[in-house]
């Protein structure tokens, strides 16, 4: 089993690296980080560079597709190289999923039309504008397109995929193994539990880097 990961500049680690510490124990599987082009990428802190090893053009029909977000999406939502290798990809694909803000990617390239999808909560209205039937749900299937929520939710999602590829026990063996065992100090996971002054200065911010990409 092929599986591919998309990183680009400016992309959310734990977006990427989540799923990848679960999926990558999937038995008889490889998986690439790919990029438009081969070489370094580094995330949204630009402290941290992840390696893309092959380009999307060297692996045109991997297994599974997992887009990850982050500040660099808003660089990939015109048609380009990259939706071409996704809509080109989905044809014969497994599974075709993303993380956070990466399903905007994929509905920017025409994968979400009328799907049920998630992303980021502070990203649902503009999935509902890209064609999805967005949902604030963390972990969403329609047929072959897997969505998580934000960043966090990756590893939730990749989880629930291992467990449908390959059974429960093998998903709860990985579960245990990488010890996913969620005691967060705050409850303040989700925008329904969050403080209101907590909400609405997350949302500023995000409104102040929208602006300023």
């Amino acid at each position: 089993m092929d599986i591919a990961i998309l990183i680009y500049d400016r992309f959310t680690a734990l977006d990427a690296v989540g799923p990848y510490e679960v999926l990558s124990r999937l038995p008889d599987s490889t998986t690439t980080f790919v990029g438009e082009t081969v070489g370094p990428k580094r995330t949204d802190t630009g402290v941290l560079a992840l390696t893309a090893d092959a380009s999307i053009a060297d692996v045109p029909t991997p297994d599974i597709v997992l887009v990850p977000g982050g500040p660099g999406q808003s660089a990939l939502m015109g048609d380009g190289p990259v939706h071409e290798w996704l809509r080109k990809a989905h044809e014969s694909t497994t599974w075709t999923t993303s993380v956070c803000t990466g399903s905007l990617i994929l509905a920017a390239a025409g994968l979400l039309q009328g799907k049920r999808a998630t992303s980021h909560w502070t990203a649902l209205e503009e999935l509902g504008g890209l064609g999805a039937e967005a949902t604030a749900e963390r972990v969403v299937f329609d047929g072959k397109i897997v969505t998580a929520a934000g960043v966090s939710a990756g590893i939730d999602m990749a989880l629930t995929l291992v467990a449908r590829i390959a059974g429960d026990e093998l998903a709860q063996a990985i579960q245990l193994g990488i010890e996913y065992d969620p005691q967060p100090p705050f409850q303040a996971g989700s925008p329904q539990k969050a403080p209101t002054e907590i909400v609405d200065a997350v949302l500023a911010y995000s409104r102040f880097e929208a602006a300023s990409r």
